[in-house]
């Protein structure tokens, strides 16, 4: 079974997107996890976007990164640059992206506009995952 490891700071908005997509759409024969390396706990705003397009991220939770599993990784996406910049070194093995994408935590105005941002962010990881299986 091949393993794909979603990475952002605080494990709490756009890895666990990422997680929530590749556990719907890349299927059985990957094992699909997030972490960060700091714990946020898993942002509603998260949970409720995701709900819209059908996906049920609301028993995930924040998790640090474990260095077993990253270690036994096919592929490491790190979804922001801080990220990026302190993953732990990984075995020459372990492919590695990077996806730079806004943090909508961060997003600014009122509860819609802030929804609306994390629909873009939630939107570019969908397109990202589906490429990632095609």
């Amino acid at each position: 079974m091949k393993k794909i490891y979603f990475l952002c700071t605080g494990n709490s908005c756009r890895s666990q997107m990422a997680e929530g997509f590749g556990k719907a759409l890349m299927g059985p024969d990957w094992q699909v996890e997030s972490a960060g390396i700091e714990m946020h706990g898993l942002n509603p705003k998260a949970v409720t976007v995701m709900a819209e397009v059908g996906i049920d991220i609301s028993n995930q939770y924040a998790k640090l990164i474990d260095l077993d599993y990253l270690n036994q990784c096919d592929l490491v996406v790190t979804l922001c640059g801080d990220a990026r910049d302190k993953c732990p070194m990984t075995p020459a093995s372990v492919q590695k992206q990077h996806w730079p994408l806004p943090d909508p935590a961060q997003a600014n105005g009122t509860v819609a506009e802030q929804l609306a941002v994390f629909r873009t962010v939630r939107d570019d990881i969908r397109h990202r995952v589906a490429a990632l299986v095609s």
